[in-house]
């Protein structure tokens, strides 16, 4: 059977094209502070509901902050909707968000686990997707290893915390979230099923 191996953007969105960065990771690390409550000081969350955001691709952070302020000043129309978020974006100026993004991605971000009982079928579906259901084969865009692309905008899906991944799927699945390019997320989220999510969610966070 052939592996479905079309672009598939496993967790945040997809920002299209590669675009000049000019973050100042000195100046974000002295506006980080706000941040630490839920992401720790270098961006390796302590509390599973919150993502790292440490080693992420600077453009990709850049594109949420940016996703959640249109969120804010829109209702909730465009962009992407977090009311703890809207309130840590609401006094960001446009290089704050940049600066911000060039810090935490040079920070390191701390490995994960993976559970030994979803190896197997946890690497199926990422490696090959299902081509009858339709689900992409998430190495296509996130890599062998995860680490994703900065230059394309997939982002670094590898080490993340399995609860936030797992929330994170099944908003794209529910239609909570819709800052994915042509609404790909969430049509590939609605073809998973709870035990798919959970295992590709447990999968993830050891993979390297």
């Amino acid at each position: 059977m052939m592996k479905m191996l079309f672009p598939l953007t496993l967790l945040f969105g997809f920002i299209g094209t590669a675009q000049a960065f000019d973050g100042d990771a000195e100046a974000g690390k002295a506006k980080s502070a706000v941040c630490a409550a839920c992401h720790s000081a270098d961006g390796n969350s302590a509390v599973d509901m919150y993502p790292k955001i440490a080693g992420q691709h600077a453009p990709y952070i850049y594109k949420q902050l940016r996703d959640y302020k249109a969120g804010m000043e829109s209702g909730g129309k465009q962009g992407r909707t977090n009311n703890i978020m809207f309130g840590m974006v609401a006094a960001l100026s446009d290089q704050d968000m940049k600066d911000l993004a060039a810090y935490f991605s040079s920070q390191k971000m701390k490995p994960g686990t993976t559970a030994e009982n979803v190896i197997e079928r946890g690497g199926q579906l990422y490696r090959g997707g299902d081509a009858e259901r339709g689900i992409a084969a998430c190495i296509a865009c996130h890599g062998p290893r995860g680490n994703g692309s900065d230059l394309s905008g997939f982002p670094k899906i590898s080490f993340q915390h399995a609860n936030y991944l797992k929330t994170t799927l099944q908003e794209f699945r529910d239609g909570k979230r819709a800052n994915d390019l042509n609404g790909m997320m969430q049509d590939i989220a609605r073809k998973l099923t709870d035990e798919d999510i959970e295992t590709l969610s447990q999968y993830l966070g050891g993979l390297h």
